[in-house]
């Protein structure tokens, strides 16, 4: 594979978040085959507790195309500028042929041995959507809102000297904005409340020694099992390869255990048959005496 070929097209180039406060966000990217071979890709990030990526590695077919989708956890409050440093990387690369998402192992997005990868880099984009609490800067300047959770905010009245607590119902709070009418700047005051000079809302402090509940994508730890799992049955697979291989050496072993036995036992019947075919050395010596015996008397 060539380097600077194009295996995998992305759409889009970024990752673009409508940002709402306390809510989930998603966004869905498209990845196009653009070879005639099998793909695999993989999906990193910068901020893994801030995001949640399903699948997070898949296998894209020839002249196909593949989705994921990327969730940003429920933000508590807005960034600096509305803009965020968080990166996305996506690795693509060629498998062989039949190759299943059970099939991929890390080795797959190593450099080491070779393989050519193609990596995107994609960064994120924050927007504001329609009726955010979070508006648009007009001339350069933020302007937040004007109702911070009235329902549950508590004042504090001053009646006659006496502090007196009290539940306040949708109370606005006095802030005057710029709107831009026509390109002149026109002043309007909300409604006006002389209560409020004396107001202090206490819901932020209470809140404050609330310990903050994050929900730990349970997508991570699936595909974390997954791996473990094809690191097992890739050990597995070892196992029994080395069990046969074994297996096989044991009946080789045995077989030549066979074959001795049985020279063995060709050698001890052949020396069996000489000694039975011969005649006993101390008949032979009985021969000769008695023949030398007889020799002697015939000649005396």
């Amino acid at each position: 594979m060539g380097l600077g070929q194009v295996l995998v097209e992305i759409q889009p180039q970024e990752l673009k978040f409508a940002f709402e406060l306390k809510k989930q966000i998603s966004c869905t990217v498209q990845l196009v085959n653009k070879s005639t071979d099998y793909v695999a890709y993989k999906v990193k990030t910068t901020s893994p507790k801030r995001y949640c990526v399903r699948p997070n590695t898949g296998i894209i077919l020839p002249r196909s195309t593949c989705d994921f989708t990327v969730t940003m956890q429920a933000p508590k409050e807005a960034p600096p500028d509305m803009q965020l440093k968080d990166k996305f990387l996506v690795q693509s690369t060629v498998v062989p042929y039949g190759t299943t998402e059970e099939d991929i192992m890390p080795s797959f997005f190593s450099k080491e041995n070779g393989r050519y990868i193609q990596e995107n880099k994609l960064r994120v984009v924050l927007a504001s959507p329609p009726h955010s609490p979070v508006v648009e800067p007009i001339n350069g300047v933020r302007q937040e809102p004007a109702l911070e959770n009235p329902e549950s905010a508590e004042t504090c009245i001053f009646d006659n000297g006496a502090l007196q607590h009290e539940l306040a119902n949708e109370v606005p709070i006095l802030r005057k904005t710029s709107v831009l009418h026509n390109g002149a700047p026109k002043h309007e005051a909300i409604h006006e409340n002389p209560l409020l000079e004396k107001a202090c809302i206490s819901s932020n402090q209470a809140l404050n020694g609330v310990p903050d509940i994050i929900s730990s994508p349970v997508a991570k730890d699936i595909d974390d099992l997954k791996l473990k799992l094809n690191n097992l049955e890739v050990k597995l697979n070892e196992a029994e390869k080395t069990i046969m291989s074994l297996k096989k050496e044991n009946n080789a072993t045995l077989q030549e255990g066979e074959k001795l036995q049985q020279e063995i036992a060709l050698l001890r019947l052949k020396s069996s048959a000489r000694v039975q075919a011969g005649f006993p050395f101390l008949f032979v010596v009985f021969i000769a005496f008695v023949g030398m015996t007889l020799g002697y008397l015939w000649h005396s």
